[in-house]
């Protein structure tokens, strides 16, 4: 399985917000979509970043107080991994795990495409393995 076969069963929109954007304003709209993370987005529309839950809970340690005049782009993560859609499915599981990152931003040309989270992930996996168990039975008992 692809992380394409993965994109296709979600929603088209990718949530994002600008890096000049208030922390205060990420928070709104994870909260609103109940999302955990947001692809953070220059002036050009390109990609520069992520922020998530993570981020924010870090900011909130310290400055907690300041939320709602702090710039996204001083909380969002910077050094971005990003997946394509062609990536497969338990390469794209590993890459997460050794990196211990939730959301994974999908390119294509330089283009977001899409944002899987590991639990897209692990839940695509459980069919595909359900399927697999379900056809070895049939294959087995004749049913």
């Amino acid at each position: 399985m692809k992380i394409k076969d993965i994109l296709a069963d979600k929603s088209n929109e990718v949530l994002t917000i600008r890096q000049a954007q208030v922390v205060h304003d990420a928070i709104k709209i994870l909260f609103k979509n109940k999302v955990g993370a947001l692809l953070v987005l220059d002036d050009s529309e390109q990609l520069v970043g992520i922020i998530s839950e993570r981020d924010v809970l870090w900011e909130c340690v310290d400055r907690d107080n300041l939320l709602k005049q702090t710039p996204v782009r001083d909380v969002m993560s910077k050094d971005l991994i990003i997946g394509v859609p062609t990536d497969d499915l338990s390469y794209s599981l590993g890459i997460m795990t050794k990196n211990r990152i939730r959301h994974l931003p999908v390119l294509e040309d330089d283009k977001v495409v899409g944002i899987v989270s590991i639990g897209d992930l692990v839940k695509a996996q459980l069919e595909e393995h359900e399927y697999d168990n379900r056809y070895l039975k049939q294959y087995i008992f004749g049913a």
